[in-house]
């Protein structure tokens, strides 16, 4: 049995995976396996990966007859994994060497389900730490007293799997596992999944992972139809969290992540297809619909002014290129969603 089996999906980064490659190199040991999942790649990242099954100790290939995105190349490595902890890592993005036995030693010494890491982010030349929003560093907690509170970015609003190690039991319980299909937010779902039902998690820093912004194939970059699964992924968070046992406590937090997320997109509409901003603007009026609407409003009177009134027009269908034409600035400028995207 490995000690730790990281799951690395690759879709036509051919440019960046063998940055990755290097170093799952340069991390390597006997009793690590990297599964590395090719999600039916056309550019030739394939045949990287049949190579560095060959060469890459613990390397193991692993490839989709159709590309299914994200969440299913992730569970696909998940279905495969033998190791006693996982972790993740993008295809275009890398780790400095050494990063995993780090954080392995960390989560082993502390012995709680996971443990979430700060990583380094990657835009061009610049780069920049990011925290893990949560104060306590190497302090064993429950994951449930980080979700709040409603009004500050907290630990679900930083969703990065990569981000992170975590226990073979969860895998085993379920918690581990993406919503198949889901071609972006993937991510969000399962972090309050996450924080909801393991028992116990820590915060340790460790900034080893490079995560690379702005990456041309990246969906972030893309304003095509696949971008609207953020509504399907946060549906999932609502429906998940109205059915906890918490919820009223819980529910307020991802009602204004939705909203901040929802604010993020129609601020930015003008990079989407004209047909897919047609659908967001649908489609966004009725997720809000779709909300408490006791909640909603709540949260709409205490956010800032720009995205409550971007909200509130989207909510009467009215927001940008709607109706009444164009919001202004609003319309044009890009609401910024940070991984916070809650205050």
């Amino acid at each position: 049995m490995p000690k730790l089996s990281v799951v690395v999906p690759f879709y036509n980064v051919l440019t960046y995976a063998p940055d990755a490659l290097r170093s799952l190199e340069a991390n390597a040991r006997d009793d690590f396996e990297f599964l590395l999942v090719d999600d039916c790649s056309t550019d030739g990242t394939g045949e990287l990966l049949e190579r560095a099954a060959r060469t890459l100790p613990g390397a193991v290939h692993l490839r989709h007859g159709r590309n299914a995105g994200l969440a299913t190349a992730r569970n696909t490595g998940l279905d495969a994994a033998r190791g006693e902890y996982l972790a993740f890592l993008d295809g275009d993005d890398w780790l400095a060497p050494g990063h995993l036995a780090r954080v392995l030693a960390a989560i082993e010494a502390l012995a709680c389900d996971f443990v979430r890491t700060d990583h380094v982010r990657c835009t061009g030349r610049e780069r920049s730490v990011q925290r893990v929003p949560y104060g306590p560093q190497s302090v064993v907690a429950d994951p449930r007293t980080a979700i709040l509170p409603a009004d500050r970015a907290t630990s679900v609003d930083y969703p990065y799997a990569w981000a992170g190690m975590y226990h073979r039991r969860l895998l085993d319980r379920g918690v581990l596992r993406f919503t198949d299909g889901l071609r972006t937010a993937e991510d969000r779902p399962w972090i309050w999944r996450l924080h909801r039902e393991a028992d116990s998690f820590a915060a340790v820093g460790t900034p080893g992972v490079f995560y690379r912004r702005g990456v041309s194939t990246s969906l972030t970059q893309i304003g095509d139809e696949r971008q609207l699964d953020f509504i399907r992924a946060f549906d999932q968070v609502l429906s998940d969290t109205a059915s906890d046992r918490e919820s009223d406590r819980l529910t307020p937090k991802a009602v204004r992540t939705y909203c901040a997320i929802i604010a993020h997109h129609f601020g930015s509409i003008e990079r989407y297809e004209p047909a897919v901003a047609r659908k967001l603007r649908i489609m966004g009026a009725a997720a809000l619909d779709r909300m408490p609407q006791d909640v909603l409003d709540h949260v709409l009177d205490t956010m800032d002014l720009e995205r409550s009134t971007l909200l509130r027009r989207v909510r009467r269908g009215r927001g940008p290129l709607g109706r009444r034409g164009p919001l202004g600035p609003l319309g044009r400028r890009g609401l910024r969603a940070p991984s916070g995207a809650s205050a």
